[in-house]
This record gives structure tokens, sequence and C-alpha cells, in this order.
């Protein structure tokens, strides 16, 4: 048997380390140096899921959502298969509370999974989810035209502007 360590990532790739464990004591200068370094690491492989997916990460620690959830996308669509990119996207809409979407990209990533450990990230990121959308009053649809009740409104508004000028 060999004691050899085994590269799990392809030699095209190049092995990005996180800075930090905890992202609330990183400074902005430091977050952003890394940020330029992941950007920097973007161009140089257009076709690389783990770097887009630490990109959104780090965008998402930086409070730069828009951008965040480019990279995210970007990601996905670079490798449908990518399991962290699927489920930190997932995160990402859960944290926007995006509930529907959320639920959707952490299904897909449960589908992904590959070891037991992925699997209960993803089982309870949904779980977190499901228990949200389950107690929120946020989800609300807004499905029915609105015209009408602004119409009233309007109606109601007017008349009451026009009884007060009256006397």
């Amino acid at each position: 048997m060999s004691n050899a360590l085994v590269t799990t990532t392809p030699p095209s790739t190049p092995a990005l380390p996180a800075p930090w464990r905890d992202p609330f004591t990183v400074s902005p200068g430091e977050l952003q140096r890394y940020i330029g370094q992941l950007e920097q690491a973007c161009l140089e492989n257009p076709r690389s899921a783990d770097i887009r997916t630490c990109l959104g990460i780090a965008y998402a620690v930086n409070y730069d959502v828009y951008k965040s959830m480019d990279a995210l996308e970007a990601a996905t669509s670079i490798d449908p298969e990518h399991f962290w990119a699927q489920l930190k996207c997932g995160e990402l809409y859960y944290r926007l509370r995006a509930l529907d979407r959320a639920e959707e990209e952490s299904l897909k990533a449960v589908d992904l999974a590959q070891t037991p450990w992925q699997l209960s990230l993803a089982r309870g990121q949904l779980k977190e989810i499901r228990t949200l959308k389950h107690g929120a009053i946020r989800n609300v649809a807004w499905t029915k035209p609105l015209g009408m009740p602004t119409m009233v409104l309007s109606v109601m508004l007017l008349a009451l502007f026009l009884a007060m000028t009256w006397r």
C-alpha cells in the first residue's frame, strides 16, 4: 500500500485555499485581494466550476449578492452536475428568502450528492427551507390582477377628497 497523496483536482485547475474559516473574521482588504485572485483564476480557467463556486461564495461573504448569484449560476451552467455549485446556489436563494427557487436548487443538490456527508448537507438545507416555507407568510403568489382594487381605492380617495373640500 502506498502512502502517497492522491491529487483530486485536475492538473489544469489550480487549488485555491480558503484564507479563512469564519467569514466574520476576514478583513475587507483581505477579502478584496482574494476576490481579485479568484477573478484572475476565472479568466485563466473559464470552464472551471470549482473556481466560479469559490468566487460566488467570496462575493456572498462580501455581501455582493448579484455578483454572487451570477458566479454561482455560471458554475451550474458550466457543470450542471457540480454538487457544491448547486448546493451554494440553493443556499444563496435561501438566504435571500426566495424559498421556492431555493427548494428547487437544493433538490437538484440532493440528486447530485455522491457521499453520505453531501447528502446529509443537502437534506439539512432542504429541511431548513421547507420549515421556513411552512411557517412563512411571505409565500404569496402575486397571480391576481391588481387593476380593480387600485381603481376602487382611487375612487374612494377621490370621493373622500371631494367630501372634505365640499364644506
